[in-house]
Parts: C-alpha cells; structure tokens; sequence
C-alpha cells in the first residue's frame, strides 16, 4: 500500500500529477484544486491510496488526510467508483460532504457528474453517522465551507500570487459568487483567477 509521496512534480495538468520519487515517477489522480496548485519542478507532498483492479493499480492523491479518508469512504457506497468519488471531492469539502450527509441532502451529490438519484441517496444513506460535522450551517444558509477557500487560496499561492492578493480577490468573488458556485472549488477557483486577470500579474512575484 502506498500510504503517501513525496517528490518533484514532473507534470500537472488536468486531473493528473507525475511526482518523481527515488528516481520513479508516479502518476496520480488529483482533484483539479491540487493539480493547479502544484507547480512543476517544485516538491509536493500527497496523501495517497492504491486502487487495485485486475487490470490496473491506480494512485489517487489528495493534500489532507480528510480527503482521503472521504474518498475511501465513499468508495466503499455501491455504485461509487474511485473517478466518482474523486468527482464528489473535486466538487465539494470534506466539511461540505460531511454536512450534506447529515442533512439528508442527496441533491448536493446529484450535482457531481457521474452521480445519478439512486446513488447519491445511497451516499447519504450509507455515510450516516460515519462522518464528524465540525459545525452544522443555518438551516437554508448556503454550505461554504472553510475548506473550499482553504483549498483555492491554497491553489491561487501555489500559482504564485501573494496570499494577500490572492485572498482579496478570493473575498471579493465570494461577495460576487452564488452559493452553488462557492461551494465549488473548480468553480470558485476559476471565478476569482478572472478576477484576478492579467493586470495583476506583477503582484505574483510579491
């Protein structure tokens, strides 16, 4: 079992790194907020699973153990394959999933492509009472939580721009943002990356 890595990122692009370890180079599975914030040539360390298939080992990476943790338990739901599960984390916090799952929400998990009705009910059903809500949001207040910041503020400083432009742009998005888009992190991400635009690329070098 390959628990974690950590090395030179080779390549970053789309949903996949290559992290060169000893020597070997690995491909892993990503969500899109990790791949953007790893920058090639730099090291990055990931928490990691090996998925093993008959025809195939498949590491999948992740920048907290929570996220692992979710992926490996939502996994375990039938019908929810690694890319699923990887869908869902890409779409949604750890928090987030969390907070979906204690309020019965399958809607939130129907949004993530590859998740039909009869699954994402399922996700909910089977996930009950096996994830730790931090805080429960108002009842009808949008779910935006920290971790989804977290993670593009995260991706934005990995990108090179200073954390205090990078979070000012990132605060005025969220102003901007609908909830369904802030609990987004691709989403999120690429909204406040506009905004940020090619005027303020000298203040990445700050």
């Amino acid at each position: 079992m390959i628990s974690s890595l950590r090395g030179r990122v080779l390549s970053a692009s789309g949903s996949m790194l290559v992290i060169e370890v000893g020597g070997v180079g690995f491909r892993v599975n990503a969500t899109p907020a990790l791949v953007l914030s790893s920058r090639e040539g730099h090291e990055l360390f990931v928490h990691t699973t090996l998925v093993v298939r008959e025809d195939s080992l498949t590491v999948f990476g992740f920048a907290t153990v929570d996220e692992l943790e979710v992926f490996e338990l939502l996994t375990g739901v039938t019908g929810v394959g690694p890319k699923s599960a990887l869908g869902v984390l890409s779409a949604m916090s750890p928090q987030q999933v969390a907070e979906a799952v204690h309020r019965d929400d399958d809607a939130a998990f129907r949004k993530v492509s590859g998740i039909g009705p009869k699954t994402a009910k399922l996700i909910t059903v089977s996930l009950a009472g096996k994830l730790v809500v931090a805080s429960v949001a108002a009842a009808g207040a949008p779910i935006v939580g920290g971790g989804v910041s977290d993670s593009v503020l995260a991706a934005l400083t990995g990108l090179g721009w200073s954390e205090r432009v990078a979070g000012d742009a990132l605060a005025e998005t969220l102003e901007a943002a609908s909830p369904v888009e802030a609990a987004s992190v691709p989403t999120l991400l690429r909204l406040t990356l506009a905004r940020l635009g090619p005027a303020q690329q000298a203040a990445r070098a700050r």
